[in-house]
């Protein structure tokens, strides 16, 4: 279950005038015998791609709630924006998958059950994972887009985040245009990844990609990493 489907498999309804490629990177990997055949599931976003992406529980603290209430009467921008990334999430995992398992040839247990996106997509990505592991088995999360949660997802994190073993987790970040700010917030992340027992390189990845800029045509080059390492089989 992909986020920013309009991105993902045709050049004429991207609105980055490029694609993730992610029709042909599936069947290379699947034919190659990297990973199984698979469907992928586009979410078009929608215009209000901020709020459905942007993760909610962090900001259920008092200083939470204060900064989402300043950020509305900042801008114009985010006055007309509805935080709604759990019904986002319940759409999916309480509409759009029993829809697809019905009607597709699916295997429906979490353990073949996955989510990416990039920029907030990957914020959303592990916020699906964090709130429904029993639903997704592995989050890919490229250039996830942390400056925007700040200091708030790190508390989340560390007190949500399931057990390490059972769920793969997969984030990366080019070193150009805003993806290099997102390094010391992914410093942090990968600490508290570490705290609560995950194993980089084997349930865990962090992956750097140098002169890599934030763009579809960057992702494309690396979103068979993260197919690779989200749907292989967890180990002992």
């Amino acid at each position: 279950y992909m986020h920013d489907g309009q991105n993902l498999f045709f050049r004429e309804r991207s609105f980055a005038n490029s694609t993730w490629g992610v029709a042909e990177a599936i069947t290379r990997l699947s034919g190659w015998g990297f990973i199984e055949p698979a469907i992928i599931v586009g979410i078009d976003n929608t215009q209000n791609r901020y709020g459905d992406y942007l993760p909610t529980k962090p900001y259920e603290t008092p200083e939470g709630k204060a900064f989402i209430a300043n950020l509305e009467e900042a801008t114009d921008t985010f006055e007309e924006t509805s935080f709604v990334a759990d019904q986002y999430l319940r759409l999916i995992v309480e509409t759009i998958k029993p829809i697809i398992d019905k009607n597709y040839r699916t295997r429906p247990t979490y353990k073949d059950t996955f989510t990416m996106g990039s920029s907030m997509g990957g914020l959303i990505s592990l916020y699906a994972l964090v709130e429904s592991p029993q639903i997704f088995d592995g989050a890919g999360c490229l250039s996830t887009h942390w400056p925007v949660v700040e200091d708030f997802i790190l508390p989340y994190l560390t007190t949500t985040l399931p057990t390490s073993g059972q769920h793969k987790i997969y984030f990366d970040q080019g070193t150009q245009d805003i993806d290099a700010d997102y390094h010391p917030h992914q410093i942090l992340v990968d600490q508290i990844m570490m705290e609560k027992g995950f194993t980089l390189g084997k349930d865990w990845i962090t992956h750097i990609a140098p002169g890599a800029i934030h763009h579809e045509d960057a992702w494309r080059t690396r979103l068979h990493l993260s197919l690779i390492h989200i749907s292989e089989p967890t180990r002992p």
